[in-house]
């Protein structure tokens, strides 16, 4: 055993002289044989090998278990830091289980006293049979095929170099070593989930199959190995067809639409992972919600999901932690010619010039002896009506943006330059009309800057 354990550490991974691994000692038997296999390879390996134990605060007897792992690291000559959490207090406060309260706090434990101690891996005790168990777990809760993959030899900074052998490995190099170790009382309480898949689920499956756990293990890591590959497809979708920006992530509707059904669903459950950081909450029915956000008739809609919001906007799918904050209503007035500053950071320059320059998206020229001051800078008004240069006459603003496909946050921060009539729409479009003479005469040259956004349909 002690030959393979080696070879995983080095070879499958990727373990070198020198490093120091901390490991999640508990004092039962899994992490004890973890322990000892370290420390026997260690030496050749010139490893630093620490250790680090929680007490969760759920069973009267942990401290018994912590002072069995403290005075058998002091033995040793091993090096080991105890902590302890108050679980069944913080999971009240949570509203979590206790399980999945306790492995929440022993991470960010481990994490803690691993970067104090300069650890450059965490060593967990699971076995097959443990990854058996964590299939079983996760299918019958309905997990697709990413949580089916189960447990990873090495998921950075977290390895578990026990995972290919099985409990009666375990069992054995205990008893050849002779190593104490202590038994978890929760282990056969029927009111975890995990004990009944152990003492009542995998016996009666052990009848159709006596060799079900290995055979879950190995399916476990084909899962993995073809999650792995996904992941890299995913990825490489994800720098093709999403922009992100301090708004939120943008992802193309057209593109998403040509992707397979398998590779888009992946996609977006790598974008949200890549917007939230993990994927903790999200299920099928949140995937199906962006599908159908995809899918709906109409251009514009939106669904609000665990730590994340999205929306459908055209023939773009905008992804936000939250939603975004609704502009207030504003107006700025303009007297006369010079600059003049815009909600959201843009900027209004005003003059008259002797002659015509040239309009494009950011500038626009108008006769001035057409157009009046005070002008008004405001946002839209319901009512709002535009005769927009090429089209058939005035019509309602709002018809007229559905048909340029401006999205609604765009619409509320849009500023609307406006004398007797709207004027112009920076960066979108300029009114019918009152254009500079050929001739002598004074030109109102309007230019706007800073108003460009990654969100914006402009």
């Amino acid at each position: 055993m002690q030959s393979l354990f080696k070879h995983i550490l080095l070879e499958r991974i990727g373990v070198e002289p020198g490093d120091g691994i901390l490991v999640a000692l508990s004092g039962g038997g899994d992490s004890m044989v973890l322990l000892d296999l370290l420390l026997q390879v260690g030496d050749s390996l010139k490893l630093d090998v620490k250790a680090a134990h929680l007490d969760h605060g759920i069973r009267a007897e942990s401290p018994e278990d912590a002072a069995f792992v403290q005075d058998f690291c002091r033995r040793r000559g091993v090096f080991l830091r105890v902590g302890r959490r108050d679980v069944p207090a913080l999971a009240v406060d949570r509203r979590q289980g206790l399980e999945e309260t306790a492995r929440d706090e022993r991470r960010v434990f481990l994490r803690e006293i691993a970067r104090l101690e300069g650890c450059r891996f965490i060593a967990l005790g699971h076995h097959r049979n443990d990854q058996a168990e964590t299939f079983l777990h996760r299918l019958l809760r309905g997990s697709g095929l990413s949580g089916l993959a189960g447990m990873r030899l090495h998921s950075d900074p977290f390895i578990r170099p026990l995972l290919p052998f099985a409990r009666s490995d375990i069992l054995a190099y205990l008893a050849a070593r002779y190593l104490p170790h202590v038994e978890d009382s929760s282990n056969a309480d029927p009111a975890y989930t995990r004990n009944r898949l152990r003492h009542e689920l995998l016996p009666r499956l052990r009848d159709f199959n006596p060799r079900i756990e290995e055979h879950l293990a190995r399916l476990s890591r084909r899962i993995a190995l073809e999650e792995d590959y996904w992941d890299g497809q995913v990825d490489t979708c994800l720098e093709s067809l999403c922009k992100e920006n301090g708004d939120g992530m943008w992802l193309s509707r057209p593109e998403l639409a040509k992707l397979h059904p398998a590779l888009r669903a992946r996609v977006l459950r790598g974008a949200l992972k890549r917007l939230r950081g993990h994927l903790g909450g999200i299920g099928a029915t949140h995937l199906a919600s962006l599908e159908s956000l995809l899918d709906n008739p109409r251009p514009e809609a939106e669904a609000h999901l665990p730590g994340a919001w999205a929306a459908r906007r055209y023939e773009r799918l905008w992804l936000r932690t939250v939603p975004p904050p609704r502009p207030r209503p504003f107006a700025v007035d303009v007297p006369g010619p010079g600059e003049y500053d815009l909600p959201g950071g843009g900027r209004l320059q005003v003059s008259l010039e002797d002659r015509s320059f040239g309009e494009d998206r950011w500038t626009v020229e108008f006769d001035a002896g057409q157009v009046a001051f005070p002008l008004v800078v405001r946002s839209f008004a319901p009512g709002d009506r535009f005769y927009p240069c090429g089209g058939p006459g005035r019509r309602k603003l709002k018809d007229f943006f559905i048909d340029v496909k401006l999205d609604r946050e765009t619409r509320r921060s849009l500023p609307l330059v406006v004398a007797d009539e709207i004027l112009w729409l920076p960066g979108v479009r300029r009114c019918h009309g009152r254009w500079p003479r050929q001739q002598a005469g004074a030109v109102l040259r309007l230019s706007v800057s800073g108003l460009r956004r990654a969100n914006q349909s402009l």
